[in-house]
């Protein structure tokens, strides 16, 4: 489809910047009366995974995939479920391993290209529940996981359950989005995710001692990070190796229901081809909408619970 004129008129005016749009929401904005039932599910690896549930017994489903260092928990979760369940919808919200409250069995953690974790959860939400109609969202490493799920179908067929999808901030070109945090600006970013994936990385080594983390302490790119501990954990070589395996930009040409990729020009984590214009131009299920402003996950709209994404997003699956 061509890429598409949105709606979106900005943030309120005190908002003034593509870091506030981003981090203001991420630190401050709460969501209340969300109830979740937990249940764990068993992966084919011997691992397991933490769904969280919604279940009214109504026959749409919405699958909410977060980002990263994310979890079932963050606002753009819970407000997600909170707006799809009061419209007709029963919900899974699955966290990705080691993700909201346990570390997982396996050494590897969790990754963009975990679309296989997605693929145990709507197999098992189809196993055991009875949906008509399933569709799909993502939250930055979520969309990506959401774009590769979609466009592998000629690996693992797609359930005809599976309806549209969304993918939000989506880094659509992962080596591009990981470029943008050797910007100075977005070093807060950086930290930010560095910090919390070396407590992981330790609490890791603590059940596999293999895993060296001798100087962990004195890494401080994201990039060498990866490079150290993403990579080889799962069997690449490098961070160059990880990103292109992790890439969800190969498979957008593949897939096969609408999906809405909603990136905001503004987001100061995205660039280059995370902006997929040609896809959206070649392949008549992509539906691109780039407003100007939005920042990553942010999106705010003034005097309103839930955000232009949100909103954006329930008015494109319904």
């Amino acid at each position: 489809m061509p890429i598409i004129k949105s709606d979106y008129q900005g943030p309120p005016f005190y908002y003034f910047n593509k870091h506030i749009e981003t981090i203001v929401p991420s630190l401050l904005r709460k969501i209340e009366g969300v109830n979740y039932t937990r249940e764990r599910i068993d992966t084919p690896d011997n691992d397991f995974l933490n769904v969280d549930w919604i279940k009214n017994n109504h026959s749409r489903l919405l699958v909410i995939s977060h980002g990263l260092e994310g979890g079932s928990d963050r606002h753009y979760v819970t407000a997600m479920a909170k707006l799809f369940a009061s419209k007709g919808w029963d919900i899974a919200a699955w966290n990705n391993r080691t993700c909201n409250g346990e570390m997982n069995n396996t050494k590897a953690l969790y990754h963009h290209a975990a679309s296989y974790d997605l693929r145990s959860v709507i197999d098992h939400a189809l196993e055991t529940g009875d949906y008509k109609d399933v569709c799909l969202v993502g939250i930055s490493m979520g969309g990506g996981q959401t774009l590769r799920y979609l466009g592998q179908g000629d690996e693992f067929p797609i359930p005809s359950e599976i309806k549209k999808a969304v993918a939000i901030s989506a880094p659509c070109s992962l080596q591009e989005s990981a470029d943008t945090l050797n910007e100075s600006s977005n070093r807060i970013y950086e930290r930010r995710f560095l910090n919390k994936l070396t407590k992981k990385i330790k609490a890791k080594a603590e059940q596999f001692p293999e895993i060296d983390v001798n100087g962990i302490d004195d890494i401080k790119r994201l990039s060498d990070f990866d490079d150290r501990y993403s990579g080889p954990l799962n069997g690449l070589k490098d961070a160059k190796a990880f990103y292109e395996y992790c890439n969800p930009y190969p498979y957008l040409e593949k897939i096969d229901r609408p999906t809405l990729i909603l990136n905001a020009v503004n987001d100061p984590l995205l660039k280059g081809d995370c902006y997929p214009s040609h896809m959206a131009e070649v392949n008549e299920n992509i539906y691109l909408e780039m407003p100007n402003r939005g920042g990553h996950v942010g999106f705010a709209l003034p005097g309103s619970e839930f955000t232009y994404s949100e909103m954006r997003t329930l008015e494109f699956l319904n």
